[in-house]
């Protein structure tokens, strides 16, 4: 296997903060998307593009991936890392590693993905399971999920003292909602949610925000295309002489609301994409355009 150099996937340096990398992962990934890129080979690129933001949008991964480095395979067949106890090996806690690379899989398996068990890390330490407590005996626990399952909703299972248990995450969460497990241990067990940011749509409240690109001709010109949604994508008529930024609402192709009644909307912003690498006849054209529409579009700014 091959070391993946997750860092140059993203194009980032290896010392950039969270911010950066979440950035470059949401250009990377919206120009890669299977939805938006018909280009040969986007859909694996879109992979990788996952797998580098798995790893160092992860704290306990990247570390791990930056003390490993290019001797990774070394450690890896030793059973054990440049510190003392860590572990390195195929496997996992029951997570769903089968998007990953097989590099990913042998150094990272057994922390599988976020979505896997979040009382892992109390049952090896030999804790109660829950993050922390709270009043009462009540204890808090942390959860990730993908904005498709916030979507529909979707269910965890966790183990607990011996105890399995399948809880449901209503559709409609966002980051910084609380689902409440009762009668877990001594109190109940509070999941603290967190959403995903996700490369296509922006969330804001019940509200997803997607750029959608367009030729100059699609724009000039007008156009059917196809729009992605949480619900599948749908088409959309782009009026003639469309500018970009201009926006479109998709009525109730929003997030559902987590206390019921209508869902919000879906935002689709115009993102008018120049051409690049112009021919001499393509340069000709607009040199023509040009001088039939001589208008100045600045002329109100004196």
């Amino acid at each position: 296997m091959e070391y993946k150099d997750y860092y140059k996937v993203l194009g980032v340096s290896r010392d950039a903060d969270d911010r950066a990398i979440k950035q470059a992962y949401r250009r990377l990934a919206r120009k890669h998307h299977p939805d938006v890129s018909k280009a040969k080979g986007s859909a694996e690129r879109f992979k990788e593009i996952n797998e580098a933001y798995e790893v160092l949008s992860d704290p306990e991964k990247r570390q791990r991936y930056d003390s490993l480095g290019p001797d990774w395979q070394r450690y890896a067949q030793a059973g054990a890392g440049p510190f003392q106890g860590f572990r390195v090996h195929v496997g996992g806690r029951g997570a769903d590693l089968g998007g990953f690379s097989d590099f990913f899989r042998t150094i990272f398996g057994d922390l599988g993905v976020r979505e896997g068990d979040p009382f892992a890390e109390a049952r090896e330490e030999g804790r109660r399971p829950g993050f922390r407590s709270a009043r009462g005996g009540d204890a808090q626990a942390a959860v990730e999920v993908s904005l498709e399952d916030a979507f529909s909703g979707s269910r965890r299972t966790f183990t607990v003292d011996g105890r399995r248990l399948e809880v449901k995450i209503p559709a409609g969460v966002d980051t910084g909602s609380r689902v409440r497990v009762p009668g877990v241990g001594n109190g109940d067990l509070y999941l603290g949610v967190t959403v995903r940011p996700h490369p296509l749509f922006e969330r804001k409240g019940d509200d997803l925000y997607l750029e959608l690109p367009l030729t100059v001709a699609e724009a000039a010109l007008g156009t059917e295309v196809r729009v992605p949604t949480l619900k599948g994508s749908v088409a959309m008529k782009i009026p003639p002489e469309t500018s970009g930024g201009k926006t479109f609402r998709l009525p109730g192709y929003g997030m559902p609301h987590l206390k019921g009644g209508g869902p919000g909307d879906q935002y689709v912003k115009i993102k008018v994409v120049l051409p690049s690498g112009l021919t001499a006849r393509e340069k000709a054209l607009f040199e023509e355009l040009g001088r039939l529409r001589p208008e100045n579009p600045r002329a109100h700014l004196g």
